[in-house]
C-alpha cells in the first residue's frame, strides 16, 4: 500500500513540475528593448566596413574599365572635334626695331584668317562596340562632307596694303583632335580644282592638329567654293565648329542612344531603336568666334571654339549605376534591420546579433553579385539576378531563424520591395528624389503605426506573450 501512494505522489510531482511555470532565464544585454536598438544600430553602422570595401571594388573595376576602354581609343580613334575649314593668306607687314640706338625696319611674314560664308556638314557615322575582354567602348566610322563658299577676303578691314599680300600662297586648313584615324585619302576641290591634303604645318587655333592644303587665289575671283569629304574612325563622341557665317549641319548614325552636348542643340532630331537623325542650324550672330582675324589675335586661347555634336552613350553604365545603388544601402540595412527588432518587440521573439550580421552580410553582398554579374550580361539582368538570389538566401534563412514561414515571407517580401524600389529610383532618374521622398514617408508612417501601442518601458516578455528562442545555426 505504501509503494502503491508513493508512486501516486511521485507521479502528481510530475505533473505539477510539468504544469508549473519555468524560472525565468537571466536576461542577456542584449534583450532589453532600447539596448537591442542600440545594438542593432551599432551593427548598421558596423556593416559599413565591409560597404566601403565593395565601394573600393567597384572604384577599381570602373579604373580597369577606363583604362581598357582608353587602350582601344587609342588604337582605334579617340573622341572627334572638326574645327574648319579656315581660309589662310599670308602678308608682309613692316615692323621697326631698334638696334644699336638706331631704328631698323625689317618686314616679316603674318597671316590673315577668315571663315566661310556658308558651310554645310553632311556626317554619316556607323556606330559599334569594340570589346577588351570584358570591357566595351563604343566606337564609329565617319563618313564626312564640307562644303560651301568664301567671299573674296577683305583685307582693308584688317588695314593691310593690297601689294603686300601674297594670294598665291594661301592654303585651307581643317582641324581634326585626332587626325591619325583618317581612313582614306581626302578628297578637297577648290573652285572645282582638286587639291592635295598635306599635314597642317601652321598654327590654326591655339595649336592643334589636322590637315592643310596649299592654293592660288585669282585675282578676279570673288567667290571661293570648297569641298572635302574624308573618311575616319573615332569614339566616345563627335563634334563640330560653327564655322561659317551661317553653318548647316545633318547628321546621321544607327546609335540608339545619343546625347546631344555642346553649347547647341539639334533643331529637330528623331531617336528611334535603328539610330537618330539630327539637324543643326547656326548662324554666326549667335557665336562669339570672330570672322577674320590676324596675326597672333588668335581666337581660342581666349575664348574657346563654340562646338556642338553628339555623345554616343552606351545603354546602361554598370559601374555608375554600381555607385548609385550603394548609396542606399544604408537605408536597405536600417529598414530589413528594423523589422526584425520589430518582430522581436511585438512577437517577444529573440534573435542573437549574430543572426542580424548574417543577414547584413548578405545585403551586402547584394552589391557585389550585381556588379559581377553586370559585367558579363547588362544591368537589367544582373540587377534582377542578384535581387532573386539575395532575396532567397536570406528568406531560407529567416524561416530557420524566425521558425515561421509567414514572418519569413514578410522578411523576403520587404527586401524584394527594397530593391524594386531601388531599381525604379536608378532608371528614373528624374523622379529619384520624389519617389525617394514619398517612400520614406510611408516607410516612417508604417513604423509608427506598427509601433504606435507598444510599452517601451515594458521588460521584454512580461507582457504575457508567447516566448520563443532561436538559435544560432538552426
Amino acid at each position: 500500500m505504501s509503494e502503491h501512494r508513493l508512486a501516486v505522489q511521485a507521479e502528481q510531482e510530475e505533473i505539477q513540475a510539468a504544469v508549473a511555470p519555468r524560472p525565468r532565464l537571466k536576461e542577456k544585454f542584449w534583450e532589453g528593448r532600447a539596448a537591442k536598438g542600440a545594438l542593432v544600430f551599432l551593427l548598421v553602422l558596423a556593416l559599413q566596413i565591409p560597404i566601403f570595401f565593395i565601394d573600393g571594388v567597384i572604384g577599381e573595376r570602373r579604373l580597369r574599365s577606363h583604362q581598357a576602354t582608353e587602350e582601344i581609343a587609342s588604337k582605334w580613334g579617340r573622341e572627334q572635334k572638326i574645327i574648319g575649314p579656315v581660309l589662310t593668306v599670308p602678308y608682309e607687314r613692316r615692323v621697326e626695331q631698334e638696334k644699336d640706338g638706331k631704328k631698323i625696319e625689317t618686314q616679316v611674314i603674318e597671316y590673315a584668317r577668315f571663315l566661310a560664308e556658308e558651310l554645310r556638314i553632311d556626317a554619316q557615322v556607323d556606330g559599334s562596340l569594340r570589346h577588351r575582354g570584358i570591357f566595351e567602348l563604343p566606337v564609329y566610322r565617319l563618313e564626312l562632307a564640307l562644303t560651301g563658299w568664301f567671299q573674296r577676303p577683305d583685307f582693308s578691314l584688317l588695314g593691310i596694303e593690297p601689294s603686300r599680300i601674297f594670294w598665291d600662297r594661301a592654303s585651307l586648313g581643317l582641324l581634326i583632335s585626332d587626325p591619325r584615324s583618317i581612313t582614306s585619302q581626302v578628297e578637297l576641290l577648290w573652285n572645282e580644282e582638286k587639291l592635295e591634303a598635306q599635314p597642317l604645318t601652321r598654327d590654326l587655333l591655339d595649336g592643334g592638329k589636322g590637315i592643310e592644303a596649299p592654293l592660288k587665289i585669282a585675282a578676279e575671283a570673288e567667290r571661293l567654293s570648297f569641298s572635302c569629304r574624308l573618311s575616319l574612325q573615332g569614339s566616345r563622341g563627335l563634334f563640330f565648329a560653327p564655322m561659317g557665317r551661317n553653318t548647316a549641319t545633318t547628321m546621321q548614325a544607327n546609335w540608339p542612344d545619343p546625347s546631344f552636348q555642346g553649347d547647341w542643340l539639334p533643331v529637330e532630331h528623331a531617336v528611334d531603336a535603328k539610330g537618330f537623325h539630327a539637324n543643326w542650324q547656326v548662324a554666326s550672330l549667335g557665336s562669339k568666334m570672330p570672322r577674320q582675324w590676324i596675326g597672333n589675335n588668335n581666337p581660342g586661347k581666349n575664348n574657346g571654339v563654340e562646338m556642338f555634336g553628339v555623345n554616343f552613350l552606351q545603354p546602361v553604365d554598370a559601374y555608375r549605376m554600381a555607385e548609385r545603388s550603394v548609396k542606399y544601402q544604408l537605408l536597405f540595412l536600417a529598414l530589413t534591420f528594423a523589422t526584425l527588432w520589430l518582430m522581436e518587440v511585438l512577437t517577444d521573439l529573440r534573435l542573437h546579433p549574430f543572426h542580424y550580421l548574417l543577414v547584413g552580410a548578405g545585403m551586402c553582398l547584394f552589391y557585389l553579385l550585381e556588379l559581377s554579374l553586370a559585367e558579363q550580361m547588362g544591368f537589367p539582368l544582373a540587377y534582377g539576378l542578384a535581387a532573386l538570389a539575395v532575396v532567397g538566401l536570406l528568406s531560407s534563412y529567416c524561416l530557420a531563424i524566425l521558425k515561421s514561414a509567414g514572418r519569413s515571407i514578410i522578411i523576403g517580401g520587404l527586401i524584394m520591395l527594397l530593391y524594386g524600389y531601388l531599381y525604379s529610383l536608378l532608371v528614373n532618374q528624374d523622379y529619384a528624389l520624389l519617389a525617394g521622398s514619398v517612400g520614406l514617408f510611408l516607410m516612417l508612417a508604417t513604423v509608427m503605426f506598427l509601433t504606435r501601442r507598444i510599452d517601451w518601458f515594458a521588460s521584454p516578455g512580461g507582457g504575457g506573450g508567447k516566448e520563443v528562442r532561436a538559435e544560432a545555426g538552426v
